[in-house]
C-alpha cells in the first residue's frame, strides 16, 4: 500500500487538472455559480444514464453495490466493496478528480446523487469519509432503509 503527498504527485505532468480548474472558474466567474451548477448536474444526468445501463439486471443491492464498485474502479477509483450484516462499505481509495472537487464541492454533491439514485429508492447512502475534507478516502455507507 501506498499514498503519494502533494509532492509525490507533483513530479508527475498533470496539465488536465489546471485547465479543468481554469474552466470551473471561468464558467463562474463569467457565468455564475448557476450556470457551474447546471453544467455539474447536465454531467450527473450522463452519468447517471450509463450507470443505470450498466447496471441493468442486478436484481439485489449486493449485485448493485458491487457493480457500482467495478465501474467506479474502472473510472479510476480504486473502489472496493466490504460488507458488515446487511450494510455495505463503498470505499474508494483515490479520486482521480480530486482537485476538480476541491475546487467545487459540486462534483461531490453530484457523486453522492448519483449513487442514491442508481443503487435505488428504499436505499440509505452516506458519506462517511471525504477525502475533500482531509480523510485518506471517500467512504460510503450503503444499506436497505428497511434493514435499519
Amino acid at each position: 500500500f501506498y499514498q503519494l503527498t502533494s509532492a509525490g504527485h507533483a513530479r508527475f505532468p498533470d496539465t488536465h487538472a489546471d485547465l479543468t480548474l481554469q474552466m470551473i472558474t471561468h464558467i463562474r466567474d463569467t457565468l455564475g455559480p448557476t450556470a457551474l451548477d447546471r453544467v455539474i448536474e447536465a454531467r450527473e444526468a450522463e452519468v447517471q444514464q450509463r450507470y443505470h445501463q450498466e447496471m441493468a439486471g442486478q436484481e439485489t443491492l449486493e449485485d448493485r453495490v458491487h457493480k457500482l464498485s467495478e465501474i467506479r474502479s474502472r473510472e479510476g477509483y480504486l473502489a472496493e466493496v466490504r460488507q458488515e450484516e446487511d450494510t455495505f462499505l463503498l470505499i474508494e481509495n483515490h479520486c482521480p478528480i480530486c482537485e476538480a472537487a476541491t475546487h467545487c464541492q459540486g462534483f461531490c454533491r453530484s457523486e453522492l446523487n448519483t449513487f442514491r439514485q442508481v443503487l435505488g429508492k428504499n436505499v440509505s447512502v452516506e458519506r462517511t469519509e471525504h477525502i475533500v475534507k482531509g480523510a485518506r478516502r471517500c467512504a460510503y455507507r450503503i444499506k436497505n432503509q428497511q434493514s435499519k
